[in-house]
């Protein structure tokens, strides 16, 4: 397969992975924390439904958070290369600083859920990219890419 496509699939890979992953999680919240009767959908009716939010809920989301960032980028760089992992990892890191920017969470989760979502980013490339003892990274790391642009 060429480089460049298989740097487009797997990107895609990873962002199908981490939507139908982050689908059960909020499946998960709606079953533990359903919203209310007549709940309109409103920014002003989702805010209020986040501020009551159970304080346990969030302490199970934030792991659930972190996996869905380590197994999609995981994924993607299984696939792809760090080119198109970095992307996906990037792309999950700035939605989940989006969704906290957004909604009123509680400070501890505003710092928990970008800090451990981050350390799992770099976790799941670190897996798929290691260095060998010369000090010359093993893996795919997107070398091959460059040269469909040149």
């Amino acid at each position: 397969m060429r480089p460049f496509l298989r740097t487009v699939l797997s990107t895609v890979a990873g962002l199908i992975t981490a939507l139908l992953l982050l689908i059960a999680v909020e499946g998960f919240s709606a079953v533990v924390h359903p919203v209310p009767e007549g709940f309109g959908s409103t920014p002003e009716e989702m805010c209020q439904h986040v501020a009551n939010y159970p304080p346990w809920v969030l302490a199970v989301v934030v792991p659930m958070w972190g996996g869905i960032a380590f197994l999609s980028v995981w994924l993607t760089a299984k696939i792809g290369n760090l080119i198109s992992a970095g992307i996906v990892g990037t792309l999950f890191m700035a939605a989940v600083i989006a969704n906290i920017m957004m909604l009123p969470y509680p400070s501890w989760f505003s710092i928990a859920c970008p800090l451990v979502t981050s350390i799992a980013v770099v976790m799941a490339v670190r897996l798929n990219y290691r260095r060998s003892p010369t000090g010359q990274a093993v893996g795919n790391t997107g070398s091959d890419v460059r040269s469909e642009f040149e």
